[in-house]
């Protein structure tokens, strides 16, 4: 919130920033997990480009966290936006019409046909107004 100063993601109060702390601890887990994984399926060969693009000492992974977005992103809002209730749109128009117009998307929050797939820009949308 930029308006109070207050940082959304980290929390208004202890109870709220001991939830992201766990949050965060959760994903450098998981994310730990999967450069593990892709250590033994890749082999000794791509180990060395493995380890010099995603070896964090901070155990963080930021860098493939990061890929696994870009990897992973259609599938992502696919999920988020697969069972939204029909006639759902989105705050302004992203769908091309044949007629070069601009619409808003209504199917389950996707454009029809010619664009089947969410705008990116929905990326930037904060949780809450999604």
């Amino acid at each position: 919130d930029i308006i109070r100063g207050k940082d959304l993601y980290r929390g208004y109060d202890e109870e709220e920033k001991s939830r992201r702390r766990n949050i965060e601890s959760n994903l450098r887990k998981i994310f730990g997990n999967i450069y593990e994984e892709l250590k033994k399926t890749k082999g000794e060969k791509k180990e060395a480009a493995l380890k010099g693009r995603y070896d964090d000492p901070n155990g963080n992974y930021y860098q493939l966290r990061e890929d696994w977005w870009d990897a992973n992103r259609a599938t992502i809002w696919e999920a988020i936006t697969c069972s939204a209730d029909p006639g759902n749109k989105y705050f302004r128009p992203t769908c091309k019409t044949r007629n070069g117009y601009l619409s808003q998307a209504q199917e389950k929050c996707r454009c029809k046909a010619m664009n089947a797939d969410p705008p990116t820009y929905f990326d930037y949308v904060p949780q809450f107004l999604r």
